[in-house]
């Protein structure tokens, strides 16, 4: 029979089919470890050998760090491909060679290259891949392949030590920080959190971190030293000095160990974007100085003024305003307040939050409930989703504890008809923000930006 694969043989036709076998593999959950990934490698003829990996780990910031060196490194002219996770609106949008997803032919390709292996480690004592490692296996094989980048920015699923994203030795590694999240599977202390992140940290490889627990900062030289890597840490080694800050410009001085950058100004929103840049700046610099990468000052520039990065303080209606943002733990909850201290001035605040069942909430609630004047919760539409309900509950006891009174706590599951009552009411001078888990913001986004239902998958 002549032509491409056809059904017969048991390959898929079209991407839609090729993304649903794929996401089909979620119910087998996540499964901490490397050898399916090992195993995977090895029927490949080893294709992670063949390209230069930016590995990037941390609780908050990796995706923004990702977007800021993917930026970069695109408009200094080199081949960028970037692994993302997890996916704001299309399962296509976390494999992107120069901004652009990959090419629904190509993921047919080697899609139907990757089944008919997938099945064979399945078939072993190594058990069924999961719906992350597929992805993995595919994103590796598609840079090494098909589109050749020059650099390809990987940023872990979770944690690190035993994320399928660690099968590759990477250049450089940027460890961004440390917080509560994930902790059911990472462990419960910051210690362990980091011990998990620090995994990623391969011999001689140098990293560059901006975590600044004292207990995760022990972890994290004793590993670098064990693995004999040079640590270029945030507020001993390298710094930022913010110049000036208003709602999609900021300014600030970089200090490195190698040279200065005076202000560099970047538009993504909130005070930890600063630390972000200086970030991406310093794993750069590590590149400059390591492995020769060519990159004007005015082009570094002005990549990082144009770095955008979709779901974070993200505004994406201005009639009524309304911004997005994928803040979900404790941490991203504290950067979320004080750029909605900072940043944007508003009458009212009105939130809608929808979370996973998972998360540390209260944590990230303390830090937004002293600013709200309205609070909807709602929920995604995820298997793990958190009950509308349960939140409110906790929402109302810790309202009562800081002794507010004020604020009108709404239910609403579903999430379009919470987005409607929102937008009912943000007067011209308020503000309404939607946050909590991506895959709520992920849908919100679709829905508001393109009127339509976003695809769903981890």
């Amino acid at each position: 029979m002549s032509g491409g694969m056809t059904q017969e043989t048991g390959g898929f036709q079209t991407a839609a089919e090729a993304v649903d076998w794929i996401v089909h593999l979620v119910p087998f959950g996540i499964k901490p470890g490397l050898k399916r990934m090992e195993k995977l490698m090895e029927l490949l003829n080893h294709p992670e050998r063949r390209l230069k990996f930016i590995h990037v780990a941390g609780t908050n910031g990796k995706g923004s760090v990702c977007a800021y060196l993917s930026e970069a490194l695109k408009q200094a002219g080199y081949d960028v491909g970037t692994f993302t996770s997890p996916y704001i609106e299309k399962y296509t949008d976390r494999i992107r060679v120069n901004g652009n997803n990959i090419a629904d032919d190509d993921l047919v390709r080697v899609v139907n290259k990757l089944k008919p292996l997938v099945e064979q480690v399945a078939a072993s004592e190594l058990g069924q891949p999961t719906m992350f490692e597929v992805s993995t296996a595919l994103a590796i094989e598609y840079f090494a392949h098909v589109a050749y980048p020059d650099f390809v920015v990987w940023e872990t699923g979770l944690g690190g030590r035993l994320d399928s994203t660690n099968i590759v030795t990477p250049i450089v590694t940027a460890i961004t920080n440390v917080g509560h999240d994930h902790m059911e599977i990472l462990g419960d202390t910051i210690e362990k959190v980091a011990a998990e992140k620090a995994g990623i940290i391969k011999a001689g490889v140098p990293v560059v971190s901006a975590v600044d627990q004292p207990e995760a900062v022990a972890v994290l030289e004793q590993t670098a030293k064990s693995k004999q890597s040079t640590l270029y840490l945030s507020g001993r080694h390298f710094r930022y000095e913010a110049v000036a800050e208003r709602e999609n410009d900021q300014v600030f001085d970089f200090f490195g160990p190698f040279r200065g950058i005076p202000k560099v100004g970047i538009s993504m929103n909130g005070r930890h974007q600063l630390q972000n840049a200086s970030v991406a700046l310093m794993t750069l610099e590590v590149l400059r100085q390591y492995y020769a990468l060519i990159i004007e000052d005015d082009v570094l520039v002005s990549a990082m003024k144009a770095t955008k990065w979709a779901g974070r303080l993200e505004m994406i209606s201005h009639s009524p305003r309304i911004l997005i943002d994928g803040a979900h733990n404790p941490e991203g909850g504290a950067a979320l307040a004080q750029a909605l201290r900072d940043t944007y001035s508003y009458k009212n605040l009105h939130f809608v939050m929808g979370m996973l069942s998972t998360k540390n909430h209260s944590g990230y609630l303390r830090h937004i409930l002293p600013l709200v004047d309205t609070l909807i919760l709602t929920e995604p539409d995820w298997h793990k989703k958190e009950d509308a309900a349960k939140l409110a509950e906790l929402a109302r006891t810790l309202l009562t504890e800081i002794g507010r009174t004020d604020v009108d706590v709404i239910v609403e599951p579903n999430w379009k008809a919470a987005l409607e009552l929102v937008k009912g009411k943000t007067a011209q001078d308020d503000l309404a923000v939607v946050s909590g888990t991506l895959y709520l913001i992920g849908d919100v986004r679709s829905w508001i930006v393109h009127q339509t239902d976003s695809e769903k998958g981890w």
